[in-house]
């Protein structure tokens, strides 16, 4: 059985996910991870674990031998620990970020927080918070405006400093690369960008090589230099190749780089570049997917594979004989699914090994390369019993234009997937997101419910190629929405749905996609459910964070189109369209999808006659935090759906009456 030490550590109640009943027990799936992701100290003698709370994300750093709390640091409310990196065997970087609502990612906010492994001498070292912002230049030092900045290399020879990518917050000055004292937080100027909102690569000596950014017309350009007297080389334009270029690293000798490139069509190929001869050759591409994740040789930062997330992870090599191959696949076998090491000791001798499925959350295990010995570590979710929860198979199909689409099919533990009631879950985003088939919360929580749950990767989704993201551009409420109604076909023709018991539901543009859906497919959907949607697409641009920058206003333009030509697809204009239940769900502090959104469309649905409810909190943002909410909108989201789908509702002790604000 499973370790429990970290979750017994961190105060999380044990206990397993029960088997389906007459009623769902929410709080078996609302419980927060135990952690959301665990890094080696370059030693092995410590690892760093990100705690989620309710209201914040907090690191813990325990022993590896015995996995006892030795240290830990907590940022302030509504501030979320969003990267941990080891400077040296005892010193931390954090990397801090805020949400603005329970179902988005952290946005980061460019502060770097130091931190010792037993917890002490914390220091907010760089950032618009902080309370020095001086630099020292060739001419001397400097003190500058608040900046914003991301760690670039955590240098492993030096345990003293560290490289990060500085940005002014106002002003127009270009970002510049610093080496950063990782314990007084004086800064040395390195190296400027030769392009705006840059980010930095090294090569494996520290030395800055790549420069990458993008300025308020959203065109990436990738510069280069041979070294650091040399000046900065365009190596690619977007505007004229028509695609992105990404460095993610070098060789062992520093002689050949590693590109992720664009295609012009299918997925995005991981390409050697050589600087001296600007020879180009094709390293790895997959046929369907985009690389997922890098893979680099442990103890180093060498890219030697790619992790794919397609219809089942799976990990190639550029040389499939290399050490690192082998590895993985001993991991893969021993461990019995996908594998991936996030973090190795600075000698390559133990490696963190991460493992998941669509039913497991994901443990953690730390392997010794010499003794061949994988230790479990932890578990994210010790309760989730993977062998009861919901199958989630891949699935795919041709849309009705001829274009690919792939996505996955929750079906419910026991059942015999057919003829079953149906909820559409269209993800949210929606350009540049995925549904890439690990454990999913919400799927697994219908399907306990009685449900099969349809998530569809849909045009304008990321992972399946630059041309399939493109696909997307101004067709929401169009070809988008089709590929959405294609999926729902294509499980009625199969048989795993019932074709009277189907809803659709989603959130953010999942809920635009539902009640569009339920706008343009009368007939197709019993009910449609939204929640903290986006409604009125004209209002995209005078409401809500997208269009607080120039930037933004670039991307609505660029992806949804001209206000005018969004009114007719608009769920808000289209409400006599929709005759049947729906159930919208908003917060008053939301800046993605402002509650007018939610507003506008029930006042439409009841001018129109049409069946809706609605649940609001005037305190949360874009989706809901507090835990006492969280269980009141699945609540009526189950109570909502059994009426229309006939499925399990939450469980009596979960029933406690509406909270809805006034």
């Amino acid at each position: 059985m499973h370790n429990r030490v970290l979750a017994a550590l961190l105060c999380v109640a044990g206990g397993w996910l029960p088997n389906a009943a007459s009623a769902v027990d929410l709080d078996a799936f609302l419980r927060e991870e135990a952690f959301a992701d665990i890094t080696l100290s370059p030693d092995g003698a410590y690892v760093a674990a990100t705690i989620p709370l309710e209201d914040s994300t907090a690191v813990a750093i325990l022993g590896s031998k015995d996995m006892k709390m030795v240290g830990s640091f907590r940022p302030p409310r509504n501030n979320h620990a969003i990267s941990v990196d080891w400077v040296s065997n005892t010193r931390l970087l954090v990397g801090l970020g805020e949400k603005f609502g329970r179902r988005e990612e952290p946005m980061a906010t460019g502060e770097l927080y130091g931190v010792n492994a037993d917890g002490k001498d914390g220091e907010l070292l760089i950032g618009y918070r902080a309370r020095t912002q001086r630099v020292t230049t060739a001419t001397g030092t400097e003190r500058g405006g608040p900046v914003v900045a991301f760690l670039t290399d955590e240098l492993a020879d030096d345990d003293r400093t560290a490289l990060v990518a500085v940005t002014p917050v106002v002003g127009t000055a270009f970002t510049q690369i610093e080496r950063l004292d990782v314990v007084t937080g004086k800064r040395l100027l390195v190296a400027r960008s030769p392009v705006a909102a840059a980010s930095f690569s090294t090569d494996n000596t520290g030395a800055v090589r790549f420069a990458r950014g993008a300025g308020n017309d959203n065109v990436h350009k990738l510069y280069y230099r041979a070294d650091a007297a040399a000046d900065w080389v365009l190596i690619n334009d977007q505007a004229a190749s028509k695609r992105i270029e990404i460095p993610v690293g070098f060789s062992a000798d520093n002689t050949l780089a590693y590109l992720w490139v664009e295609q012009p069509t299918g997925p995005d190929a991981i390409v050697s570049w050589n600087p001296q001869t600007d020879e180009r050759r094709m390293l790895l591409r997959d046929e369907v997917v985009d690389p997922g994740q890098i893979i680099v040789q442990p103890g180093t930062r060498v890219p030697v594979g790619v992790l794919y997330f397609g219809d089942a992870p799976r990990a190639r090599f550029f040389d499939e004989g290399s050490a690192t191959a082998r590895l993985y696949r001993t991991l893969q076998a021993a461990l019995g699914g996908p594998v991936h090491v996030t973090s190795s000791t600075r000698d390559g001798s133990r490696v963190l090994v991460a493992t998941w499925s669509g039913r497991n959350p994901g443990d953690f295990y730390i392997y010794d390369t010499a003794t061949r010995n994988a230790r479990h570590l932890a578990s994210r979710s010790e309760w989730i019993d993977p062998d009861k929860s919901a199958e989630v198979r891949p699935f795919a199909l041709t849309a009705r234009d001829g274009l690919p689409l792939h996505g996955f099919l929750t079906v419910p533990s026991g059942s015999s997937g057919r003829n079953l009631p149906m909820v559409v879950v269209p993800h949210g985003g929606p350009i540049g997101v995925f549904d890439s088939g690990r454990y999913d919360m919400e799927a697994q929580l219908l399907a306990a419910a009685g449900y099969a749950v349809l998530q569809v990767n849909f045009r304008g989704s990321a992972n399946y190629g630059r041309a399939h993201t493109e696909a997307g551009k101004q067709q929401w409420g169009a070809a988008m929405q089709d590929d959405v109604t294609d999926a729902t076909h294509w499980a009625i023709g199969q048989g795993v749905a019932d074709k009277a018991r189907i809803c659709i539901y989603g959130a953010s543009y999942g809920a635009y996609a539902a009640m569009m859906g339920a706008a343009r497919e009368p007939g197709l959907y019993q009910c449609a459910a939204g929640y903290v949607g986006i409604y009125d697409l004209p209002l995209m641009y005078n409401r809500g964070d997208i269009s607080d920058y120039k930037s933004g206003v670039t991307y609505l333009r660029e992806w949804l189109g001209s206000p005018k030509d969004l009114e007719e697809r608009s769920p808000v204009r289209l409400a006599a369209q929709i005759r049947v239940p729906v159930f919208l769900a908003a917060g008053g502090r939301d800046a993605r999808a402002p509650m007018v959104h939610s507003r506008r469309l029930e006042a439409a649905l009841k001018r129109a006659g049409s069946p809706v409810e609605s649940l609001y909190y005037f305190n949360e943002g874009h989706g809901f935090y507090a835990p006492e909410h969280q269980r009141e909108f699945y609540r009526r989201l189950l109570a909502f759906l059994s009426r229309s789908l006939g499925g399990q509702v939450a469980s009596a002790s979960e029933d406690t009456g509406t909270r809805k604000a006034p």
